[in-house]
């Protein structure tokens, strides 16, 4: 039995030493397996395109990053598992960046951003908190998460998700348009399906109040560029920070990296570190030998 780990030099030293230490019998490929018969999960994060033919005995192929809609799953046979990373980083880090978005949408940042580049010093007024009612879109491990960090500020405090969720002094929503309607600061951590593809366009932009800012965390493909330019041109949105774009790198002539109400970082809300996807990599490989549940296991009908 085999893993092939599919991912930089340096991770492999990183995922190398820890499956030597904790599953000395199960070998350890980097680049390429030399009998592909023996390999029983791969660790990647673009899936082969020969994957279904070379490794016919696959078990389970684990994404080496938060996401798995990288992944075409209609080419991942049906019996594979596909196991999306859970690496305590990841939610940390998402926190501390959502917390600083929302503040700085919250308190205007791209405006004196903006104002510093032509040396105009010009106060805005400042709303208390409790009266800025933020919405987090995608209500799953995340978006809890990003919740909790924002609750100390006092926010207004509201999520949406397909399913029915109770959450201690959140407005949980299941229909978007009341929620959108009552969403001032919009947080976007929804997992990228066919059904939220684009779902950041002009049609829901409309729906929120005016003058409402958006902080985009979830995958670029979201978003609709054009439209959300053109939202911010309007008035109807007054500011957005994104970390994700589509296409990523951002082309440089891109018009997003010179709007004066935009702040644009290059995906770097959360990086996996090596030794804690490590971790989880070879918690989920041993508790697939055992005939363990393997965490972070999608449901394919969701995608997520």
């Amino acid at each position: 039995m085999a893993v092939l780990f599919l991912s930089t030099a340096a991770r492999a030293q990183v995922f190398r030493e820890a499956f030597a230490h904790a599953l000395p019998d199960v070998a350890f490929h980097v680049g390429e397996a030399p009998d592909p018969l023996r390999v029983r999960w791969i660790v990647t994060w673009n899936a082969p395109d020969d994957l279904a033919t070379r490794y016919p005995n696959l078990r389970q192929i684990f994404s080496i990053g938060a996401g798995v809609d990288q992944f075409d799953l209609g080419l991942i046979p049906a019996h594979v598992g596909v196991v999306r990373m859970l690496e305590p980083g990841i939610g940390a880090q998402m926190g501390e960046y959502a917390t600083l978005a929302t503040l700085a949408m919250h308190r205007d940042l791209p405006r004196y951003l903006a104002r510093q580049q032509v040396a105009e010093w010009a106060p805005g007024e400042n709303l208390p908190a409790p009266r800025r009612r933020v919405g987090v879109m995608g209500l799953g491990q995340l978006g809890t998460l990003v919740i909790d960090r924002l609750r100390p500020f006092g926010f207004d405090l509201a999520g949406y998700s397909r399913s029915i969720r109770a959450i201690d002094g959140v407005s949980c929503f299941t229909d978007l348009a009341p929620f959108l309607a009552r969403t001032d600061i919009l947080i976007c951590l929804l997992p990228l399906t066919m059904q939220t593809r684009g779902i950041l366009d002009a049609a829901l932009f409309a729906k929120l109040p005016r003058g409402a800012r958006l902080v985009h965390l979830g995958r670029g493909a979201q978003l609709v560029a054009a439209d959300l330019i053109a939202a911010l041109d309007q008035g109807q949105l007054s500011a957005a920070m994104l970390d994700v774009t589509d296409p990523e790198p951002l082309p440089a002539d891109h018009p997003l990296w010179r709007h004066p109400s935009v702040i644009l970082t290059p995906h770097i809300a959360s990086q996996t570190s090596a030794a804690e996807g490590a971790a989880h990599v070879i918690a989920g490989v041993s508790a697939d030998l055992a005939g363990r549940p393997v965490a972070g296991l999608i449901d394919r009908r969701r995608g997520y």
